[in-house]
């Protein structure tokens, strides 16, 4: 287990049920896919998951679930690139089901994310976040993320994206971050 990883621990919410986070598998996508679907005006199909899930067996995705409980709270997951120069992960989702939002559970989605992608070599990270949510761009600053660009039209032809990059993530400084997040 990473140091990060025992940062985490487990925190209990107000209904006295902790907060879990673990693995993504196939029997998570029945509680998943209505947080996806609820979230998503396009939304992932269960296909697209369960590919994304099969891929995680040669280590070029990580998933994980948040969970209260029994119930599934809230998923995220990373696609790495791997470069000789040092890997690259690329965020490809974090959701959090609506009536668990602004509790932290995005933050610990991530936290265990960057533990693990650092474990994996990666030296830096990026993602596409819409350029409307606020939120979920100060969520991403708080782990150091910048924005770097920007993608016209990128959500439905409509809305467009901010590519945000995170780099030096395998520094002691980055572990700093992460230590003070985790708490």
């Amino acid at each position: 287990m990473s140091v990060v990883a025992r940062w985490l621990g487990r925190d209990v919410d107000e209904t006295g049920d902790e907060l879990t986070i673990e693995p993504m598998r196939r029997r998570h996508l029945r509680q998943a896919m209505p947080i996806e679907n609820d979230a998503y005006p396009t939304s992932w199909s269960r296909a697209v998951f369960e590919s994304e899930l099969d891929q995680t067996r040669d280590g070029s995705r990580r998933y994980l679930v948040a969970r209260v409980g029994r119930q599934v709270v809230g998923y995220a997951g990373v696609w790495i690139v791997r470069d000789p120069a040092g890997h690259q992960a690329h965020v490809t989702n974090v959701v959090v089901g609506a009536d668990q939002r602004r509790r932290g559970v995005a933050t610990r989605l991530l936290v265990a994310l960057a533990s693990d992608i650092i474990e994996r070599g990666c030296v830096a990270w990026t993602l596409e976040v819409r350029a409307s949510s606020e939120g979920a761009q100060e969520l991403y600053r708080r782990f150091g993320f910048a924005p770097a660009g920007i993608r016209k039209r990128y959500y439905d032809n409509r809305e467009d994206a901010i590519v945000m990059w995170c780099h030096d993530i395998d520094s002691p400084e980055y572990a700093e971050r992460l230590r003070r997040l985790a708490t």
